[in-house]
């Protein structure tokens, strides 16, 4: 272990529940970095998890494969991702070295992983109520070959409800974020709060979309105003009906 960094990403929270006799406490740890890409070729990297806390706590560190579908992240169990150590106490102010190994480098497309660090709670206190702290980290791990992505849009409305449908053909995930939709009458509507941003490769996702007023017309064309990490999304969106409307 060495000594720490500038926190990256810190988790904290230490505050009493008043009115009672108890208080809740929780250890602040960083962990960097919190996206982690693998270059084409590439099988090992290393991430810091760094404990500025007062007292040492625990940590254990699983690995996932990360897949979509419909509107929802799905997380399986993997032994593709070996995590050395997958248990660990780290001492206050100090760091841990976490090795992860990808047993098969991806052929066609990049693959998708989550490594999900759960903290440990130490031995109960009376009196104390300890917060413990978990955090979910995306690995993206690209073929040999190039891979890009290539997201084609469209508006669904089902059960009453209006979507934004990507259909991502291409090799790699991309980013969408910072969603508008402008109706022909100039209504703007925007993505509910606290979405996923990610569209995997090779996968079709909705985001559900909020907004005053009726719902555009099955036929109507909206407008998409969006951020992705290949730049500025705009263009002409078709509602398309499901068969359930």
């Amino acid at each position: 272990m060495s000594r720490r960094h500038q926190p990256i990403c810190a988790l904290a929270a230490c505050f009493v529940l008043f009115g009672t006799s108890l208080a809740a406490r929780a250890q602040s740890l960083s962990v960097n970095p919190v996206n982690i890409f693998m270059a084409p070729g590439e099988t090992a990297t290393t991430l810091t998890v760094t404990n500025h806390g007062n007292s040492g706590t625990a940590i254990q560190i699983r690995a996932y494969a990360w897949s979509q579908q419909g509107d929802d992240d799905q997380l399986t169990a993997t032994n593709e991702v070996v995590v050395s150590p997958p248990l660990a106490t780290i001492g206050p102010g100090f760091d841990q070295v976490v090795r992860l190994i990808l047993r098969h480098a991806p052929k066609a497309r990049e693959s998708t992983y989550r490594i999900v660090l759960d903290q440990i709670p130490p031995p109960a206190e009376s009196g104390i109520v300890h917060i413990v702290l978990r955090m979910s980290i995306p690995i993206f791990a690209l073929p040999a070959t190039r891979a890009t992505p290539h997201p084609q849009f469209h508006a669904e409305i089902n059960a009453g409800q209006l979507y934004l449908v990507a259909v991502n053909d291409g090799l790699r995930h991309e980013r969408i974020r910072d969603i508008d939709l402008t109706a022909s009458d100039g209504r703007k509507l925007k993505e509910a709060p606290g979405l996923s941003p990610y569209l995997l490769a090779g996968v079709t996702r909705r985001w559900n979309i909020v907004g005053e007023g009726a719902l555009p017309s099955p036929g109507e064309t909206l407008r998409l105003s969006a951020q992705s990490d290949g730049g500025k999304i705009e263009e002409q969106v078709r509602v398309i009906p499901t068969q359930s409307e």
